[in-house]
């Protein structure tokens, strides 16, 4: 397919709000794309070149990307940047220079270039970088260039992500979406979408979406804990459960290949071994020859063997004297699951036998450290355990359904955390994982931090409703570290994910990228010409970022109902 024809779909695309127009867009799109060049247009209207764990990274800063366009039609930097400034957006910019009408690059021509361009590294890899995308661009039709010149900068949001495409893909192979749960399943395992639809093409739909084994590298989408206030309600729903300690630290998914170095991924599947040295001693205690487990990263202080804060240990990720921060804050990885062993994947198999596996995996050791557990039927017990864990100064416990398997997402009653009392009706029973929207220029005192207050949201599908607007509660410091965050990810247009009302609408919007937690005193019901998630925080405050998680990690709107 030549791009310039998947540009006409990527219009369509962008000119439509409504999900299933998306959908069927997206489902027509599939099947007129061939097997070779699927994975790479599905990855090109994500915006990527391949899923976050693998691809190569752009390194193309708006700057650079301004001087290709200038250098592409021999124009000034600043007459592009006035033409940016005025539209808001460097693909609407790029555009208003070309007349070009036609183009005849093909959707994998294009791919390759745009991989080329990421692996340019080293001294002098700036200037290939902006001189190989200044002949791509003049190359492009008008078109195609609005969408392509918006890909290096990590612009090109139309209002989608894997989960349309699932249905998309069911679609497209089916007449329906009675396929999504098997495409689910297997990209649970496997988190490439492009990958997958390149198999779905190659096998057929049946063949691509059975007996996937997990693989040492490629990270599986994570299980999360959902939210009960009662342990009545947990013993209700889940009948036998594990009760864990609940610690504050960094999800690491540890993978392991004897003779090979360790590899390890966030809970947004990105890379994360190199902040985290002491995993490659993981074959000194383990005799497994592969292994895939979930793990959570607590920093200890080494003069008290008490474990330090969530900032404290997840600050690991952000040093560049690795070895030094590692003296300074070692680290224990507690280990709380297992996904596969020596070729045999363990997701498919009931919690307390993974647990059984688990505890035979790793010879006693203080790095690698199987959680403690207890069995049992009995609420007193949760509330026991809950108080003994507070006490130790962890956040409290994590309650798992004994029978259940490991499902990504919050599923089902599998996984629950209790981290506040139950008797503390005075607050909510759990914080709210929170996407800021947008924020308002700081007036007054505020004026030097660039922002007074901001917008935040909770996830609805792949909507993001308003539930808060937060203005007190920072620090200084916080208020700073906020507007350095949201000021980069800055757009003129409020974002076709929100839903917002025109009471609420804020000076300027932001991209659904950087997640808070916050805390209330309680969930009221919210006036229908407020909060569009029907629901508003009473005295909300920020209690950290949440730099470990992405937007689709967000407490969703089903989850706020639970809480309340």
């Amino acid at each position: 397919m030549k791009f310039a024809e998947l540009a006409e779909y990527l219009h369509k695309l962008e000119k439509t709000s409504s999900r299933l127009e998306i959908t069927e867009i997206l489902a027509e799109l599939i099947k007129k794309l061939g097997e070779g060049e699927v994975g790479q247009a599905i990855n090109l209207m994500l915006g990527q070149l391949g899923p976050s764990f693998s691809a190569p990274v752009f390194n193309v800063a708006e700057q650079m990307n301004i001087e290709a366009i200038a250098q592409a039609f021999d124009v000034e930097k600043n007459d592009v940047k006035k033409k940016y400034k005025e539209l808001g957006d460097q693909g609407d910019a790029a555009q208003s220079f070309s007349s070009k009408k036609h183009s005849d690059i093909s959707v994998s021509d294009l791919s390759d270039v745009l991989i080329e361009v990421a692996n340019f590294e080293g001294e002098g890899s700036v200037d290939l970088k902006i001189n190989r995308l200044a002949s791509l661009y003049e190359s492009l039709d008008a078109l195609s260039l609005r969408y392509v010149a918006r890909i290096p900068i990590g612009k090109l949001r139309l209002g989608f992500s894997e989960k349309t495409l699932i249905d998309a893909l069911s679609i497209a192979e089916v007449g329906d979406t009675s396929a999504k749960k098997d495409i689910e399943s297997a990209f649970a395992v496997v988190p490439d979408i492009a990958r997958l639809a390149k198999t779905i093409k190659k096998e057929g739909l049946q063949k691509a979406t059975k007996n996937i084994i997990p693989q040492v590298g490629i990270p599986v989408m994570p299980m999360l804990a959902a939210r009960l206030k009662s342990t009545n309600d947990m013993i209700k729903k889940m009948r036998e459960v594990s009760v864990e300690p609940k610690f504050d630290g960094l999800r690491v998914f540890i993978h392991y290949k004897k003779g090979e170095p360790v590899k390890a991924f966030s809970r947004n599947m990105n890379r994360i071994e190199e902040s985290f040295p002491e995993l490659q001693r993981i074959s000194e205690y383990t005799d497994a020859k592969e292994l895939i487990v979930d793990s959570e990263a607590i920093g200890v202080d080494p003069k008290t063997e008490k474990f330090v804060d969530f900032q404290k240990t997840i600050s690991r990720r952000r040093k560049h004297d690795i070895k030094k921060s590692s003296e300074d804050t070692p680290l224990t990885f507690q280990v709380f699951d297992i996904v596969m062993k020596d070729g045999t994947s363990f997701m498919d198999t009931d919690y307390i036998e993974r647990r059984e596996v688990l505890e035979k995996v790793f010879s006693k050791n203080k790095l690698f450290i199987v959680d403690e557990k207890t069995i049992t039927k009995d609420p007193a017990v949760i509330v026991a355990k809950h108080k003994e864990y507070r006490d130790k100064g962890l956040e409290g416990v994590i309650v798992k359904k004994v029978d259940s398997k490991y499902i990504a997402g919050r599923t089902g009653w599998r996984w629950v955390k209790m981290k506040e009392e139950e008797s503390k009706r005075s607050m909510l029973s759990d914080t709210i994982d929170a996407v800021v929207m947008g924020y308002t220029q700081g007036k007054g005192k505020r004026a030097k931090f660039g922002i007074g207050q901001f917008l935040a949201g909770v996830r609805n599908g792949e909507t993001y409703l308003t539930i808060t607007k937060v203005g007190t509660g920072l620090s200084d410091e916080q208020f700073k570290t906020l507007h350095t965050k949201l000021s980069k990810i800055t757009v003129k247009n409020m974002p076709k994910e929100y839903r917002v009302t025109k009471e609420l609408a804020p000076d300027f919007w932001v991209e659904p990228e950087v997640v808070v937690e916050l805390a209330a005193d309680e969930i009221s019901v919210s006036p229908p010409n407020k909060h569009t998630a029907g629901y508003a925080l009473r005295f909300p405050r920020l209690v950290r970022f949440r730099d470990d998680k992405s937007a689709k990690q967000a407490t969703t709107l089903k989850e706020v109902k639970s809480i309340k």
